[in-house]
């Protein structure tokens, strides 16, 4: 059985003249970051491993959630090619994953990772949003193999704001 979590960055600020890869997380994309961050611990693995683009939203993103989740920074790999919109470049990435490891968790991007989500897990999501947390489960033992699996959970930052949002009308 492998595990995969994949993470939409956060919201981006689109505020400074820089190229996108430099794009850093914006005030929302920052408290989002630690809304979800702080309520998925007891969706995580004991044991996993952690991979993030090298994009600046996605690292920003990935070091918040080691924060939240005491999960040593330097434990997490930085990979270039996760810099990537296209889920037919994210699927070979996660293939090359060890197979020591039956669980990763990746920061990434969208069209990448909605599409991902869509092709392999059983549960259709129109667009995983920024901050978003999709947790899928494949019954291989072997990420060559990578084939439909399903989906366990997702946590988007909507949940918690409509709750919010419910609890104030309740008042």
């Amino acid at each position: 059985m492998k595990n995969l979590i994949l993470i939409r960055h956060s919201k981006s600020s689109w505020e400074l003249p820089v190229n996108d890869i430099e794009r850093p997380l914006s005030k929302r994309g920052i408290q989002d970051a630690h809304l979800i961050s702080s309520n998925i611990q007891s969706l995580l693995p004991k044991s996993f491993i952690v991979w993030s683009s090298n994009a600046k939203r996605a690292k920003e993103s990935a070091i918040i959630y080691s924060q939240n989740l005491m999960i040593p920074f330097e434990n997490v790999i930085i990979k270039d090619e996760l810099y990537t919109f296209d889920e037919k470049k994210l699927e070979q990435i996660i293939k090359k994953c060890e197979n020591r490891y039956d669980n990763l968790i990746l920061f990434g991007h969208n069209e990448a990772i909605t599409n991902f989500v869509n092709k392999f897990g059983s549960l259709l999501i129109d667009n995983v949003p920024t901050s978003g947390f999709v947790s899928m489960q494949f019954d291989i033992d072997d990420w060559m193999n990578l084939k439909k699996g399903k989906t366990i959970e997702t946590v988007f930052p909507s949940h918690y704001k409509n709750e919010q949002h419910i609890t104030k009308q309740i008042h």
